[in-house]
């Protein structure tokens, strides 16, 4: 007779709830209701919160069973996805609901709150987002699950048992960490060939030889909280959206861009050498978009490869602020001059706000800062010629940009 235990046949096993070792990451915080905790913010916002928080503690509880683990770990090492991820709600109603009848068997909630809860929250994603604890972790009850929104928000945790922690936003707890984090992850693409890249007049093929590259890039800190995994810098240029007053991406270079547009920055430096806008894409935007000039805006990815979610309150803000410190001179153009070939100029770059707005309840992008040349910036580092401008004229970073 076979012993094969399936997702289904383990909401009839008895709840294993196994102790960790002892390696707690903060006292446990059971007094303090999720709901007490969110009666500052929206009722959208709080609902929300409220349900990925049930969501976890649920999934936590359900982790104690040493068989469902041993289900997810097998999913979770088995995911094509980068840092092995998995859509949670995917996967609770893959198998007719499999996965949900158990995690609503073994933490004693009805299947039709766990649903309601997971269709509540939005699109998660589940994953180890610390490459440690991804390594370590065996399978054992040594465990917690958390969820957060932002980066910089106190994660809440569940272990086995239930109990409830709240974590350090800037470092991650000794115990593995299992996040149930808002979706950044393109899952119905999780492997690309050769996807064509947005632009804001149509599908451009990746094209090699001569335009603008990117050869060095150093930001000042990390714009990812250790909850969302790693960073995931992209390089926008930004230009004018037909005839209108508004700004629209026509390429992105970042982890999920094919080649020549392709690269992955996870640490604070980065030398390497990524196309931002070939020669081709650059005399095409002259030619429809005459005295108009573009931008290179630089992000942190934490919804949605290559597509830029920003509101226009922020963008405008930072927009603002740097032509009243630098008018007119916020853009690029690609020059020649004499004796040094074509180089990136600064230049005018009169649009500032974005073509589409973006809601304010969802996760958006980190807004790292738009480029500005050095010599305009009045800012040097050694090897660098554009200095990322943040909001309040923060720098936040520099570039080595170069047209061939």
């Amino acid at each position: 007779m076979s012993h094969r235990i399936t997702l289904g046949t383990i909401a009839l096993l008895s709840i294993a709830t196994a102790c960790t070792d002892g390696r707690s990451p903060t006292s446990p915080s059971a007094g303090v209701p999720p709901e007490a905790e969110a009666a500052t913010t929206s009722t959208v916002a709080s609902g929300e919160r409220i349900a990925r928080e049930r969501l976890a503690r649920q999934f936590g509880l359900a982790m104690g069973n040493p068989a469902f683990r041993a289900q997810i770990k097998a999913r979770l090492d088995r995911s094509p996805v980068h840092e092995h991820k998995l859509h949670f709600q995917r996967m609770l109603q893959a198998e007719g609901g499999a996965a949900l009848r158990t995690v609503a068997g073994l933490s004693k909630a009805s299947e039709a709150n766990v649903e309601a809860d997971a269709k509540h929250a939005r699109s998660l994603e589940l994953y180890f987002p610390v490459p440690e604890h991804r390594a370590r972790w065996s399978g054992s009850s040594d465990l917690l699950v958390a969820t957060g929104l932002e980066d910089g928000d106190v994660p809440v945790a569940f272990d086995v048992r239930g109990r409830r922690y709240l974590l350090s936003p800037t470092k991650p707890p000794a115990t593995p960490v299992l996040a149930l984090v808002p979706v950044e992850t393109d899952f119905d693409h999780p492997i690309r060939q050769a996807p064509f890249i947005c632009c804001a007049n149509g599908p451009v093929a990746p094209p090699g030889g001569p335009g603008l590259y990117l050869t060095a890039a150093h930001f000042v800190r990390g714009f990812e909280g250790w909850l969302k995994g790693r960073p995931e810098y992209e390089i926008h240029i930004l230009g004018q959206a037909g005839t209108s007053d508004s700004l629209a991406s026509y390429q992105c270079a970042g982890e999920h861009a094919s080649a020549p547009y392709s690269f992955d920055q996870n640490t604070l430096d980065w030398t390497g050498n990524v196309m931002l806008f070939s020669q081709t894409q650059l005399d095409s935007y002259k030619s429809q978009h005459p005295n108009q000039n573009f931008r290179v805006l630089a992000l942190e990815d934490d919804d949605g490869a290559c597509s830029i979610r920003l509101d226009n309150n922020r963008f405008k803000s930072l927009i603002t602020t740097l032509q009243a410190q630098y008018p007119d001179l916020t853009g690029g153009k690609d020059s020649a001059i004499a004796g040094l070939g074509k180089i990136v100029k600064r230049a005018n770059a009169l649009q500032t706000i974005l073509k589409a707005a973006y809601s304010f309840i969802t996760s958006q992008d980190d807004l790292v800062g738009n480029a500005i040349e050095d010599v305009v910036a009045s800012e040097f580092h050694p090897g660098a010629n554009w200095i990322v401008k943040g909001p309040g004229n923060t720098t936040n970073g520099w570039l080595t940009l170069q047209v061939r």
